[in-house]
């Protein structure tokens, strides 16, 4: 069974399907432990790759080699991968979709906005014209041959964001996404144009959108949610927190005290050494 099947049946469940963001092999090791599903998020690979924020600087063959890492260190994992527009041109957007393919990519979620473009829950966002996108879009979904394709609209506009969404929902994409829904009613509404079509909600800590649970989500008919941001904030508190205490304390490391959690060289190295077991435990079930 493909990549692509495997997050399409599992899209097709009742519940909520969850995908957390990721940013680098570490913060994805972590994930791994706690959940199934993995999604590169353009915001999170921005700041940590390149230490910008989340408005076109990602250059594709960076994010293709970042999706064959994880690949070979998570072979279970659904892994959603987000490609922004494509980076712009039609022609590069497919052959990123294939090559994004080939490494075992599960799916790929293509955006309709305009350079310069942002982060989905900025302010100043513009988008293609609708005719072009699609254009794109089915492109690129002649291109992909079991890839889940998320097709995204970033219209602001009240008419234009049912407008769009309801043109998405009738093109052969797998799953449409409003970016920056900003409350229930317009998740109910959204949900209302799209029809039978799976449906995508995108919370980020601080965003636009409201922070709802998982049962929440599947009671107002949202087949997958994705968490860009968890990990990133989170190990910027962290880091803040650490370098402030070992200013405080005159460079005096903590105690490690792993009773309460503490992390230090061994519980560190556990941590990657599970991804070397993952990886032979697949080749061997693979014969390789």
């Amino acid at each position: 069974m493909t990549y692509g099947t495997k997050l399409r049946e599992r899209i097709a469940a009742p519940d909520t399907t969850p995908l957390i963001g990721v940013y680098d092999m570490y913060s994805a090791s972590i994930v791994a432990r706690h959940y199934d599903g993995l999604f590169v998020s353009g915001f999170g690979f921005a700041a940590s790759f390149y230490g910008l924020p989340d408005i076109g600087f990602i250059a594709w063959p960076d994010m293709m080699a970042f999706v064959q890492r994880l690949r070979g260190a998570f072979p279970g994992h659904h892994l959603l991968v987000d490609i922004d527009d494509g980076y712009v041109d039609p022609e590069v957007a497919c052959h990123v979709v294939e090559g994004l393919e080939r490494a075992g990519a599960s799916g790929v979620i293509l955006e309709d906005q305009r350079r310069p473009r942002r982060c989905g829950h900025a302010d100043g966002k513009q988008v293609l014209p609708l005719a072009e996108y699609l254009e794109k879009l089915e492109m690129v979904l002649a291109t992909r041959t079991d890839l889940v394709v998320v097709a995204r609209t970033d219209a602001t506009e009240e008419d234009d964001i049912l407008r769009r969404a309801e043109a998405l929902a009738a093109t052969d994409a797998d799953v449409v996404l409003v970016d920056g829904v900003r409350d229930v009613e317009w998740i109910r509404r959204v949900r209302g144009v799209v029809g039978d079509k799976p449906l995508l909600f995108n919370q980020i800590a601080g965003g636009k959108s409201p922070r709802l649970s998982l049962p929440e989500l599947t009671e107002l008919g949202v087949d997958v949610a994705i968490y860009s941001t968890p990990c990133l904030f989170a190990a910027h508190r962290a880091i803040d927190d650490a370098l402030t205490g070992l200013r405080s304390a005159d460079g005096r490391l903590p105690e490690v005290d792993p009773g309460t959690g503490g992390i230090g060289v061994a519980a560190s190295t556990r941590l990657l050494e599970d991804n070397i077991a993952r990886l032979r435990s697949a080749r061997g079930r693979a014969g390789v």
